[in-house]
Formats: C-alpha cells, structure tokens, sequence
C-alpha cells in the first residue's frame, strides 16, 4: 500500500524568510522521517509529499496515493488545516485525522466552545474580540484569559495573558489584534490543575489513552503553558500520569468532547479545572504534535508504555477502516 505523507517543513518556510514564530507549529525533518520510518516498519511504502501546494503539483501531474498521512498545518487563514484535507476530498484519496469541517471548525477556538457549550460540555464563559470597540462590551468577571484565537503551540501565550482588570486585558488584546491580525479570545481564568488527554481512535471506537497532568516548575517563569514554556519543557515542566477521580473526569470530558466533534484517529485536548475542581475544555487538537520526543501525544504515549511505532499503527489502523 502506498501512503503519501503531506506536511509543512519548518525549515523550508525559515529559508523563505518567515520567521521562528511564524513558523513555530510547522514541522522538523526528524519529525517526517520518524513518521516515514514507522510507516516502513509497518509494511507500507511510503512517497514524501510535502505542502499543499507540493500536493497540487503533484495530483496535476496524475501522482495518487491509497491513503495520505496527513500532517499539514497551512499557512494562512481558519481553513489552513483544512486545505489539504478538501483537495484529498476533491480526488477521492483517503487520509489520515480529521475532515475539512473539523479542521476548519476546530482552529478557531472560539466556534469551537460555541458548539462545546451547546453540547453541554463545560467550558470557560468567552468572548471573541475581533476590534477594539468589541471590547468594551466584554462582561466577564476577573481574572481573564486572553490568547490568540487561532494558534497553536502556545503561540500569543505570555505571562500578560492572565489579566485581571479591563487596562490589563485591553492591552493584551490589543497586543493580539496587532501581532496577529486576528481576534483575541478572552475567557473566565481556570485556576486548578491543567490536563492534557490523549484520544485515539473515531467515533464510538474511540477511547482515551491516559490523561497527563501539566505542572510547572519553578524554572516556568510565566506560570501558563506558553510558546516559551512549550520550547524549554524540559527545564520548565514536569508530566505525570494521573487517574484520580478528577483526572478521569478529565478523561470522560474529553471523550465526550472528542466524539462531539467528530475529531478521527487520534490526538489530544487540553483541559483545566475551575475552582470547584471540575474540568473544563480548553482546546482541541485534531493534528496533534508527532515529534517522537517533544510532542505531547507521543509524551503521553510513551508514559503509558505505547510505543512510537505503535502510536503511528493505531492512527493507520483507524484511517484504513474508513477504506473498508
């Protein structure tokens, strides 16, 4: 079976003179051949594609595949995700996670909790500040949250992101709308313990992995899961596995969340607990990290004894009976 891998390569848009953070949830080599090794190990024959303008290169040149790994993050706008995920759809070729709706649906964080909070899901009180007069009309009780609404990687996440009054969360929005020409999303602060929850598999096949507690140390000088967090992990954050009552909370969330949506074949959600010590969705994320070190997921997965090799099996295993 040939499996063609799409992907966006950090390094490629470096070299066109984006910069680190522009490109920070894009994707390093090693990244691309741990995914292609595994893929080998497990039989297949694989063909390296590239992004999405490789792949309509490719597919006008009559190149198809049986199945695409897919693993593209887009460059520009809600739908990047979903670019690649619309042309497979387009020439009838399978792959890998989640459709075009979900991949759309689920980058913008603020849609996102729209449909969590009408599937009875809980999930912080938001508001989406997409200019400045938006602000004024923000209700919400202090402490706020306020983050780029459609990013990944922690990107947009500092210390200033916690605000606690209307000149601080103005300013932060503000920083928002300016840095990353999109709106802010601006939600209740959750004050307890922060999970993430492996998911893999689609729909009522679909099962949780294990849940991860986030805990800072002491080196984690802005105290949140940020881009400056996420790259100094080691020194600034320690993960365990946990099955307390809360944390299978946390997992059962998640689940319902994960099926809710429709997310495929594996990936993760973030959660935190509010000050009554339930678990509240953060956020999705439907192409979840696979760097064989680095990424959450294969973290996750790695403390729970799955392997590698194995976690890339079970994404397979789940794509290939939408073939079926």
């Amino acid at each position: 079976m040939k499996i063609g891998i799409t992907f966006d390569l950090r390094e490629a848009y470096l070299a066109e003179g984006y910069s680190e953070e522009d490109t920070a949830e894009f994707d390093h080599p090693d990244t691309i051949a741990a995914i292609e090794k595994a893929l080998k190990d497990l039989g297949y024959e694989t063909d390296r594609i590239g992004h999405v303008k490789d792949l309509m290169q490719r597919l006008l040149a009559g190149d198809r595949w049986d199945l695409v790994f897919n693993i593209a993050e887009g460059l520009r706008g809600y739908a990047r995700e979903a670019q690649i995920p619309c042309l497979l759809d387009a020439y009838e070729i399978p792959y890998t996670f989640s459709d075009p709706l979900i991949l759309a649906l689920t980058l913008h964080k603020g849609m996102t909790k729209h449909v969590i909070r009408d599937l009875g899901i809980p999930t912080p009180d938001f508001a989406v500040v997409e200019k400045e007069e938006d602000l004024e009309r923000i209700d919400l009780p202090f402490p706020l949250f306020a983050k780029p609404v459609a990013e990944g990687t922690g990107k947009g996440i500092t210390a200033g992101s916690r605000v606690t009054s209307r000149s601080e969360m103005n300013r932060a929005c503000m920083e928002i709308l300016q840095r990353f020409g999109q709106p802010a999303l601006v939600e209740a602060f959750l004050p307890g313990r922060e999970f993430t929850v492996g998911i893999r598999g689609t729909g009522k096949e679909s099962a949780v992995i294990a849940v991860m507690e986030v805990m800072f140390t002491g080196h984690a000088h802005d105290g949140t899961y940020s881009y400056e967090t996420k790259k100094n992990y080691e020194e600034r954050v320690s993960y365990r596995l946990v099955n307390d009552s809360v944390a299978e909370k946390a997992g059962e969330v998640a689940l319902v969340a994960w099926r809710g949506l429709g997310c495929r074949d594996a990936g993760r959600i973030d959660l935190r607990a509010d000050v009554h010590g339930v678990p509240n969705f953060i956020e999705v994320n439907p192409l979840a990290g696979l760097h064989p070190v680095d990424s959450d997921l294969p973290i996750l997965c790695g403390l729970a004894g799955i392997g590698y090799g194995e976690l890339i099996r079970g994404i397979m295993d789940s794509a290939l009976k939408r073939l079926r």
